[in-house]
């Protein structure tokens, strides 16, 4: 399976989740499988979405992949501006802390800062959710090129550093599973190169021995987030059963199964995702005149992105601050 396919995985299955999560989002565990007892899902709406509806998660992650690729590269003040343009047009859902960061008015590069100074807590899982597109941009630069910049871009909106390690080591695992191989015996080479205050918090929860149930937060921060979806991948066979196990775990469910769905995509490819999913699937973009895009727009964002990456092509002069 070449490389752009599991990139085409990961965006898409991405997406999935989070169109699959989001009507069961803040239920109880168990509430997926009361509702589809034969395990097979349907996209079906509810709780204020259509079916097959991508939510937030999603729709930064588009904002991100477009940046990227129209700026020929990270500019982290463009994407900043998608963003609080995005957040201004009033999207169905944002969360609390992001929408805080990209409407107070300061300026791009001490948002998230000032923010996580007044309120000392900057932990959510918002900075996880988006993750897919500039895991894929960054992957043929290799490891600390890749974590590096999923630290950048997650310090745009969290200004907790557990935030920017949990998307570093996201944004390793969705490269090593692009190279075909197996991200969670990536795990030690990973978390090897997280700080050294946050990294004996992220191995807790990345151990195989590690369940959701052990959780001490709410599943909307980072830490149990990426832990419940690595959990999700270690413990099923199929991208629909880790979709599956995702969602059951209630709480909130639409970023755990976009996270699970972006590493169970990369991991199994595309061919892995049910028709039934991706032909329902569409994102609306709020600030963007009305745009709607569909599994075949994500495919292609996925394959452009992984093409680009791979040629480094970067613009001279650009903003890289």
């Amino acid at each position: 399976m070449r490389n752009t396919d599991r990139a085409v995985g990961a965006v898409l299955g991405s997406a999935v989740g989070d169109a699959l999560g989001a009507p069961f989002e803040f239920g109880l565990p168990g509430v997926f499988r009361e509702r589809f007892p034969d395990g097979v899902g349907e996209l079906c709406g509810g709780g204020g979405w259509d079916p097959g509806e991508a939510t937030d998660d999603t729709q930064m992650a588009v904002l991100v992949g477009e940046s990227l690729l129209e700026r020929g590269g990270l500019d982290l003040p463009d994407i900043f501006s998608r963003f609080r343009r995005w957040a201004a047009a009033d999207p169905k859902d944002i969360g609390l802390q992001t929408e805080q960061v990209l409407l107070c008015g300061d300026p791009w590069d001490l948002a998230a800062s000032l923010h996580f100074q007044v309120n000392g807590r900057a932990a959510g899982n918002g900075s996880l959710m988006r993750a897919s597109t500039s895991a894929i941009y960054f992957a043929a630069r290799g490891r600390a090129a890749t974590m590096e910049a999923g630290r950048r871009i997650a310090a745009l909106t969290h200004g907790d550093g557990a935030a920017w390690e949990g998307t570093a080591i996201l944004h390793e695992l969705v490269r090593v599973a692009l190279l075909g191989e197996d991200p969670l015996a990536a795990l030690p080479a990973t978390l090897a190169e997280v700080a050294p205050e946050h990294r004996e918090r992220w191995a807790g929860v990345l151990d195989p021995a590690w369940h959701p149930d052990d959780a001490t937060e709410f599943n909307g921060a980072v830490w149990p987030c990426l832990g419940s979806a690595v959990w999700a991948l270690r413990t099923t066979d199929s991208f629909e059963e880790a979709l599956g196990a995702a969602v059951d775990l209630g709480g909130d469910t639409d970023t755990v199964a976009a996270v699970t769905g972006m590493l169970a995509g990369a991991v199994h490819g595309p061919d892995a995702l049910p028709a039934r999913w991706t032909s329902e699937l569409h994102v609306p973009l709020p600030g963007s005149a009305g745009r709607i895009l569909h599994a075949d727009d994500l495919r292609d964002l996925a394959r452009t992105l992984a093409e680009r990456g791979e040629s480094g092509d970067e613009r001279p002069g650009l903003p890289q601050e």
